[in-house]
């Protein structure tokens, strides 16, 4: 449980700094900062994914509360407008927890309000549910006020005489449609009084987007006024939905949403687990991951490097097979689709290693499952089709060279996961043959030999062509004076920046390097890239190297890769030492890190781990409050470098991992 007390809830920079999320597992989510102030224009109490997982809408911003006690009133929200924060209901609020809902407390005299907000899964429903505590009041009333935005959630919505203001009503329901081309919100209430005089709230500002540069003012417009009566009723419901409801439900979707969650333990592995429920998600057809909270959809590299830690290591290989057998569909052209449009539109394939990284998640499925069968029937066409467009190229000028080794890129685009630009300016031109690929490239041909050899097909091919990129790659990419690996190599260029990417050629099953030349690389990575939160991308001593992650667009788009801090890659890391330096001591290393990191959950996106961080310190979280790969390689190292026993062999079914740390 994450909890914060009174002083905390009143300070904030406290307050405003963390934020809580629900998700809907179909792409929906709910979120704000545990002061119910908005920072965010992704901030809402119902963001619904009106085409699953995508096409998501902010259609109830917030409910403005007013608690009466005999006539005299009590505002509970608060709100940032240009030159003011009004009202300051946090000043009655005495503790914020999540656990596993979000939950407000507030008093007033002798008074106790406790407000709990969740949403049920598979729908677009959100429940706030009100709890009345203390001394019995002869008038004692609850005022509760919608405001409702109904636009794209990357956008803002302002005063327009566009909107319909009619409000339909009858017992226990209200419902409005204020533009004909989005869904009917339904709010379900028990025995409300309600107001349906509506009026537009005005200029709500948005710090966190005026500091990011983005459209950060919007007017809000509130539809109607519930009443409740809490004299003799110490409890209200309030359900947002697109559907239906009945407010009486409330108590038994409460039910089952703790049913549904791990809630009897409070750990570390139990929050990193729960957290890692929020990503996956449903699609028209099969299964997907969001790459991040608030504003991702489902990427082909995120979803293929989350993989093996939101499923395989928590217990749900149903899930990792959907998902590879739902991308394997999209495969094109030998490339898996690196980004699903928000609008549903066909996906776009500019990805180098999202296709590699399907490979390594298709070895760690059948590690985990030892399900063959699956991989022959839904897959193995798939992989060799892949390898033979890259042998024969493909777009993007992604072929392999004649060195063994393979080449992506043309100018102006941005192939691997450092794929941040500036207008047409990429930031990180990696065009040749990044460090990683080649890692990659070598591990994809390994697999697919075993699964040749398995499936009784001829596997000498394969077998050649990676025995060939082994001794180039050991020919070309090592960097003696520096003791480690070149980022780049493009021709007779050599990029000698000293980047994390070269710890994916030590981390995976299969690699080119030789145990003395993994200890230099790791030294230096220490030396220059670690950090309490994750590895720097950049390091301190290089021109480029930008510390802080601030600022407008332009600004942190360059900085994204160019010294943030990523604890994505503590996953490669870890893997990469304990392979290195022997379990136990990388058990050591590990935990002692891991131990250091576990105050983050209390910080930005709370039970969730951040997109980025600062690369200089005290390494402020940046970026998405929760991201899939951040969540899932810390998941996966725990299972299969830091855990007590060896990780599952080949065939065996692999027991959970709460079994096995």
């Amino acid at each position: 449980m994450i909890t914060f007390d009174q002083a905390s809830c009143r300070d904030l920079d406290v307050a405003l700094s963390r934020e809580w999320l629900e998700t809907n597992g179909i792409g929906g989510f709910s979120s704000s900062t545990i002061a119910g102030l908005n920072t965010r224009r992704y901030h809402g109490l119902l963001t619904a994914a009106t085409k699953p997982p995508v096409g998501r809408f902010v259609l109830l911003s917030k409910l403005e509360e007013t608690i009466v006690i005999e006539g005299r009133r009590y505002e509970l929200s608060a709100n940032q407008y240009p030159s003011l924060i009004h009202p300051r209901g946090f000043n009655y609020q005495t503790g914020f927890r999540l656990n596993p809902f979000p939950t407000f407390t507030y008093e007033i005299d002798d008074l106790r309000l406790t407000k709990t907000v969740f949403m049920v899964q598979g729908e677009n429903t959100t429940v706030v549910q009100y709890q009345l505590d203390g001394d019995t009041r002869t008038d004692v009333k609850l005022e509760v006020r919608p405001l409702i935005a109904f636009r794209d959630y990357h956008g803002t919505t302002h005063e327009n005489s566009a909107l319909n203001p009619r409000v339909e009503t009858e017992p226990g329901q209200t419902r409005f449609k204020p533009y004909a081309d989005l869904p009917t919100l339904h709010l379900a209430h028990c025995k409300a009084d309600v107001d349906p005089n509506g009026f537009w709230y005005r200029n709500f500002n948005y710090t966190v987007e005026q500091e990011r540069g983005l459209d950060f003012a919007e007017d809000l417009f509130n539809p109607c006024t519930l009443t409740f009566d809490l004299t003799s009723r110490t409890t209200a419901n309030v359900i947002a939905s697109t559907a239906p409801h009945d407010a009486a439900q409330a108590d038994a979707d409460r039910k089952a949403e703790v049913a549904r969650r791990r809630t009897e333990k409070t750990d570390l592995l139990t929050s990193l687990q729960s957290a890692a429920d929020q990503f996956i998600v449903t699609r028209e057809q099969g299964q997907t991951v969001i790459a991040g909270y608030h504003w991702f959809a489902d990427w082909g590299r995120d979803t293929m490097i989350a993989l093996p830690g939101l499923t395989l290591v928590n217990g749900r290989p149903d899930v990792a097979k959907n998902i590879l057998a739902e991308f394997a569909r999209h495969v094109d052209r030998g490339m898996l689709p690196n980004r699903f449009p928000d609008a549903g539109e066909a996906p776009e394939y500019n990805t180098v290693d999202a296709t590699l990284w399907f490979f390594e998640a298709v070895r760690s499925f059948t590690q985990y499952t030892g399900d063959y069968e699956f991989v022959r029937t839904n897959l193995y066409s798939v992989l060799r089709e892949i390898v033979d467009w890259h042998v024969k190229g493909t777009r993007y000028g992604i072929h392999v060279d004649d060195d063994g080794l393979l080449y992506a890129g043309e100018p102006g685009v941005q192939l691997t996961w450092m794929d941040a630009r500036v207008g047409d300016r990429v930031v990180t031109p990696r065009h040749g043959k990044p460090v990683e690929i080649q890692a990659l490239w070598y591990n994809a041909l390994r697999v697919l030999q075993d699964l040749a050899a398995r499936f009784d097909d001829p596997i000498a091919e394969y077998e050649a062509m990676a025995d060939t990129a082994r001794a180039s790659f050991n020919q070309l990419f090592w960097n003696e004076q520096l003791g480690c690996l070149y980022d780049v190599i493009n021709g007779e260029t050599r990029d000698a920046s000293i980047r994390p990417n070269q710890v994916i050629a030590i981390s995976l099953t299969n690699t080119m390097l030789a145990n003395d030349r993994a200890v230099s690389i790791l030294k230096v990575v220490e030396r220059e890239l670690l950090t309490p939160r994750g590895l720097r991308t950049l390091s301190p001593s290089d021109p480029n190297y930008i510390g802080r992650y601030e600022g407008g667009p332009g600004s942190r788009d360059g900085a994204y890769h160019q010294g943030t801090v990523w604890p994505w890659l503590m996953g490669p890391y870890l893997s990469a030492y304990v392979k290195t330096f022997g379990r136990e001591t990388g058990r050591e290393f590990g935990a002692s890190w891991l131990k250091n990191f576990e105050e983050h959950l209390h910080e930005a996106g709370l039970g969730q781990v951040s997109e980025i961080f600062d690369g200089d310190s005290p390494h402020t979280p940046r970026g998405c409050v929760a991201q899939a790969w951040s969540i899932a390689e810390l998941l996966r190292t725990i299972a299969e470098d830091l855990a007590q026993r060896d990780s599952p062999a080949v065939h065996d079914k692999a027991p959970t991992l709460a079994a096995r740390v």
